[in-house]
């Protein structure tokens, strides 16, 4: 009798694991929606495929749809061998992510993710999914544009598009546009030359131990000072105008001015 007292509730927690497991299996299935070979499991702060949606559907699915999730890792996404479509914006990934070989995939979006080193997941794009045609990447530090990184603009998107290019030239749309035989010419003329680096901390200083004369060979745009506290001043052009109410102009201008 003391034996089978020891063991039952043993017994009974094992049964609990597993009620526990199945019953996370099925919530995971109820939450998907799975139509005409689509399948959507968005907004469920998942950090993993479950389980559960990898094995009822991985066979039948075309297209996936995983967005607003908590996804750190894809493990399990090489068993959608037919995944022809697959969105992943919204989720947590980084440069660490790993893309199984698929060969009939050719959307993908990692729109809103962690993604910082562009070439590093260009080369993971080049040998995992051979026939992609549609790409975006816009919210990703990596993709340099004014909505996920201030100090960009417009020039710089475009010197990221001609890089892109040149490493994927058989991509049809890129981010929110199509793909133009203009910038497919020029990506391949200069897109290895278009790397967009991003200055990080305080303005770059010569390391340099040198000695140099006053009248240095090094360009400074800035005027010359002779002596400590006398100030110069410059002037450049920016394609930046701002003429709202907070302009730092019109706080020196007084009703008397006017």
């Amino acid at each position: 009798m003391a034996n089978v007292s020891d063991e039952t509730p043993c017994s009974d927690k094992n049964d609990k694991e597993t009620k526990e497991e199945e019953s996370e299996h099925d919530d995971s299935k109820t939450q998907a929606n799975f139509k005409d070979g689509q399948l959507s499991f968005q907004g469920m702060d998942s950090e993993e495929i479950p389980k559960s949606l990898i094995d009822e559907y991985c066979k039948v699915t075309h297209r996936l749809d995983l967005s607003y999730n908590n996804l750190r890792h894809l493990e399990g996404l090489e068993h959608f061998s037919d995944l022809e479509e697959l969105v992943l914006d919204n989720n947590q990934l980084d440069d660490n992510i790993v893309l199984p070989h698929l060969n009939s995939l050719h959307t993908i979006t990692l729109n809103k993710n962690k993604i910082t080193d562009l070439n590093i997941l260009l080369e993971k794009l080049k040998s995992s999914l051979p026939n992609l045609t549609y790409l975006s990447l816009l919210g990703n530090t990596a993709c340099p544009n004014q909505l996920s990184c201030s100090d960009k603009d417009d020039d710089d998107y475009q010197r990221y598009r001609y890089h892109v290019l040149f490493h994927l030239p058989q991509l049809k749309f890129l981010d929110s546009s199509p793909v133009k035989n203009t910038e497919l010419s020029e990506a391949k003329r200069s897109g290895p030359f278009m790397k967009v680096v991003r200055l990080e901390g305080s303005p770059v200083e010569s390391k340099t131990t040198a000695k140099t004369d006053e009248k240095s060979h090094y360009y400074n745009p800035l005027p010359q000072k002779d002596n400590e506290g006398q100030h110069a001043g410059t002037f450049g052009k920016t394609k930046y105008i701002y003429y709202g109410r907070h302009s730092e102009g019109n706080r020196f201008i007084r009703n008397s001015d006017l």
